[in-house]
């Protein structure tokens, strides 16, 4: 099993309050949480934590917990479970983002909950990333309100796929993107992205989701970006939230334009035709390993620090006071 046993909670006050977070973290839903706009009740006093999380999902299955494999929302339970001696249940500890086995992030969010307050953060923030192994780290710890949430409160959600463009794969990114041996015109991918862009049904890029239950089909993309850096194509789409495995289809269509094997209003057919097995006659799913999360947009007001918390933490430089050694 990836998850050590935690020692219990010391016992609480009987006091009960009401809100809308979702305390279980087990559910293998892809777009929609099952408890979503259900109360849940939990004991006070409560204390809430925000957390902003970078890692190479390359040996992870995914963030989502799993027992009998390592995720990222293992290793980091187990870390917060040595450090705070609560166990997983009542840590609550809930992600934005439920990113595959292999997808990478950079701005990763979560949140949990702790019966007591800290007076600073950055003690804390050092001691869990002490805990967590090199592929994981937090790079930012920060109070937040009740009426925050990871996933709910997320207004949108930016995610990037890195295609080298290349005859030869540079060693140094093979883990971090796709290697395309075809010559990408970025110019005509950029104007086929462009379709992608406002409120769509997207049912001919979702993948079946691994539960029985139909997500909403209907999301709403932003922007949809193809900047060139070199020979490394960075595909940034913004939206308001996205189906499984969504963007690597999107993408993966946007490369046939970019080889010149279809054109670009083969999107606005593929979007209208609402069927996956349409995009299949033209495309396959890229791997994940080119995919990363790059941040995550969250309502204005659900992100003000409460009241007599303390400072948000990034992480400290160390510092020399004295020189201790002499040199001659």
């Amino acid at each position: 099993m990836c998850f050590s046993a935690a020692l219990a909670l010391p016992s609480l006050p009987n006091l009960e309050t009401t809100t809308s977070a979702n305390c279980t973290s087990n559910w293998s839903g892809k777009d929609e949480d099952p408890n979503k706009g259900q109360a849940v009740k939990l004991s006070l006093p409560a204390y809430k934590w925000r957390l902003v999380i970078a890692y190479d999902g390359t040996r992870f299955s995914g963030w989502q917990y799993q027992q009998s494999t390592p995720t990222v929302q293992c290793i980091l339970e187990e870390a917060l479970t040595k450090k705070t001696k609560i166990n997983r249940k009542e840590l609550c500890l809930v992600g934005a983002s439920r990113t595959d086995a292999g997808v990478h992030a950079w701005g990763q969010v979560a949140h949990f909950i702790t019966p007591f307050n800290y007076e600073t953060l950055d003690g804390v923030h050092k001691a869990v990333n002490g805990l967590l192994p090199s592929d994981i780290r937090v790079r930012e710890f920060s109070p937040a309100g009740p009426e925050f949430h990871a996933r709910f409160s997320v207004t949108s959600k930016i995610y990037c796929y890195q295609v080298y463009n290349s005859t030869i794969m540079d060693p140094f990114l093979r883990h971090y993107a796709y290697h395309s041996t075809y010559k990408l015109d970025a110019a005509v991918m950029r104007d086929a992205a462009k379709h992608f862009v406002g409120k769509h049904d997207f049912s001919a890029f979702a993948n079946t989701s691994r539960n029985d239950r139909l997500p909403n089909p209907v999301k709403t993309i932003f922007r949809f970006d193809v900047v060139e850096k070199g020979p490394l194509l960075r595909l940034e789409v913004e939206g308001s939230g996205f189906l499984y495995r969504q963007v690597r289809n999107m993408v993966a269509l946007l490369l046939q334009v970019g080889r010149q094997a279809v054109p670009p209003d083969i999107v606005v057919r593929i979007l209208e035709s609402r069927d996956r097995k349409e995009l299949a006659k033209y495309t396959l799913l890229l791997p994940p390993h080119g995919l990363s999360l790059e941040s995550v947009k969250y309502n204005e007001e659900h992100v003000i620090l409460p009241t007599d918390s303390p400072a948000s933490s990034f992480g400290r430089h160390h510092s020399i006071n004295k020189c201790k050694v002499l040199f001659i």
